[in-house]
């Protein structure tokens, strides 16, 4: 199956946390849509890793994702590797995505910025012809986009999730170890189990709504030069209340 659009994540709900609602915007207008999350995010204090692919499981279903696959790399060990690399490498030769998001270059969690080093050198990689894949062909996705997580970044891009934004948390609550524990749960106490963790990702997704002149967005950064256009349609396609 050829993806139109991949999204990459660290751990398993990166990509619901951050990006899931342009996501499900995107499988809205037809396009496939697949996540590959690198990690089972074993190292996680709330959880189990077979308990997290359940959970991402049940995001996928949620959002409409044509593919959900897990690559197994060491949680707290994303180093840059040519055997890491590899891994991502075959994937997408395998899904010849032509859009794809990753995490931020900068962050709070080391995985997150160490997935998006990883991310951008197997993306390069992917598209010389002397590293070889069985039975695979060189692909390099067009576009890249970083998406935000706790560090905030001047975006280029924001995109109206405003009919998504349900559907985004009901895919991030999905992941019901991690996020929005009742007080009465006796377990762990993390820094994203906390309801006003979860109150805070609708009030970003307003803020960056706001900018934008609508209710809902989500921003990115683009990778790796000036967004290229061929006509304005993008902005046709666009009321923004200023």
């Amino acid at each position: 199956m050829k993806l139109d659009v991949m999204a990459f994540g660290a751990h398993p709900d990166d990509t619901e946390l951050c990006c899931s609602g342009t996501l499900a915007s995107l499988i809205k207008k037809g396009y496939k849509v697949g996540v590959v999350d690198f990690t089972q995010g074993e190292k996680g204090t709330r959880g189990t890793p077979e308990g997290r692919m359940i959970e991402a499981d049940n995001a996928a279903k949620i959002l409409g994702l044509s593919v959900r696959e897990n690559l197994g790399l060491p949680d707290c060990g994303l180093d840059n590797t040519e055997a890491h690399r590899l891994e991502i490498i075959k994937v997408v030769r395998k899904y010849r995505p032509e859009i794809c998001f990753i995490n931020p270059l900068e962050d709070r969690h080391p995985d997150h910025v160490n997935a998006s080093r990883l991310a951008i050198d197997a993306l390069f990689y992917s598209g010389l012809k002397n590293i070889i894949t069985k039975g695979q062909d060189p692909w390099r996705p067009y576009h890249v986009l970083h998406y935000m997580q706790n560090y905030p970044f001047e975006p280029t891009i924001v995109y109206d999730i405003s009919d998504t934004i349900e559907t985004r948390e009901k895919a991030i609550l999905a992941f019901e170890s991690q996020f929005n524990i009742p007080e009465s749960d006796s377990g762990p106490k993390t820094y994203i189990s906390e309801g006003r963790f979860f109150e805070a990702l609708r009030g970003k997704a307003r803020h960056y709504g706001h900018l934008i002149g609508v209710e809902y967005g989500e921003p990115f950064l683009y990778y790796g030069g000036p967004i290229p256009a061929k006509d304005l349609n993008f902005l046709m396609e666009t009321k923004p209340i200023r």
